[in-house]
């Protein structure tokens, strides 16, 4: 009798495992912790040598760590990134209202809304949406956000004349290993939307050798908005995390560049859907300028009677 019923509580938990299939919150929760655990473990220190490691939380969030530098930047260093990000915050916001203005400005007196392109766009946008949603090879894009994200600081690195000596991608986390690291190395994959970047590149190389016509042009729109908001779903489930990448430069700076880089490369993607990006370019820039001047008449009058009442 107890072995049978060893065999019946063995067969039951034998079917309840069957049964009870991880969710895709639970999985993602599982790697969070066990990501966080990795990035937690102590590293002994490496002399000059900088390791930056991206490991997946929560649905493939980043937790970088530099070796070898100093996790204690103390007060007048905090102090500095601070006044930083809000010397740059303006900047964020009349890039904000420029983009927005001009893109009611698209919609409303130019039919944009109308065009293949933004209708293309959008579909790219929402396919990639379900399909994250959905669950289908989760762990497929698991893999190519953390070899993006890798990749991106790569590139950064090498942009900014370091050198790398080695990179890690896996469902589990990635790491490269370089000599250097700036602000914007660390943070340069929640802005820079890698993917986007190379579909760009690949349109405009195609289209410039003659090997593509330019009925092709809205399958290009659709990969853009699909890879877009594959850099903007992930970015945004990463940064309410954890995340030593903004706190190891400031969580405020941090926050403020990455807005304001999302958003100028937001920009620059309505201005190369306009029929005519250079001119579509120019009247953002000018509007940019003007929106500044209005901005800052408005600071300094403000600033005044806060002084001076």
């Amino acid at each position: 009798m107890a072995k049978l019923s060893q065999k019946k509580g063995s067969a039951a938990r034998t079917g309840n495992r069957k049964r009870s299939r991880a969710t895709l919150h639970e999985s993602l929760k599982q790697a969070s912790r066990r990501a966080h655990q990795r990035a937690n473990r102590r590293i002994p220190p490496q002399g000059s040598r900088k390791s930056i490691q991206a490991a997946i939380r929560s649905a493939g969030a980043s937790v970088t760590r530099y070796e070898g530098l100093d996790q204690d930047s103390g007060w007048p260093k905090r102090l500095c990134r601070f006044v930083a990000g809000a010397v740059l915050l303006p900047f964020a916001w009349v890039t904000m209202w420029t983009f927005f203005s001009r893109l009611n400005h698209a919609t409303v007196h130019q039919d944009f809304w109308k065009s293949s392109e933004f209708w293309y766009f959008t579909i790219g946008c929402i396919l990639l949406t379900s399909w994250l949603l959905s669950g289908l090879f989760r762990n497929f894009f698991l893999y190519l956000y953390v070899l993006g994200h890798e990749l991106t600081h790569a590139l950064f690195v090498l942009l900014h004349r370091g050198k790398i000596s080695k990179i890690h991608v896996s469902t589990a986390g990635g790491y490269i290993t370089t000599n250097k690291t700036n602000l914007l190395i660390a943070l340069s994959p929640y802005f820079v939307p890698f993917y986007t970047i190379w579909v760009v590149l690949a349109h405009l190389g195609l289209r410039h050798f003659g090997v593509i016509s330019q009925v092709w042009d809205p399958v290009f729109y659709g990969f853009i908005g699909a890879t877009w908001m594959f850099h903007m779903i992930w970015t945004i489930w990463m940064l309410p995390k954890d995340q030593p990448d903004l706190s190891e430069n400031g969580t405020f700076l941090s926050l403020v560049v990455i807005l304001l880089g999302n958003l100028v490369v937001l920009s620059a993607l309505m201005c190369a859907a306009d029929p005519n990006p250079a001119r579509s370019a120019l009247a953002f820039s000018r509007e940019w300028a003007s929106n500044a001047v209005i901005f800052g008449d408005a600071a300094w009058r403000s600033l005044n009677i806060w002084i001076f009442r």
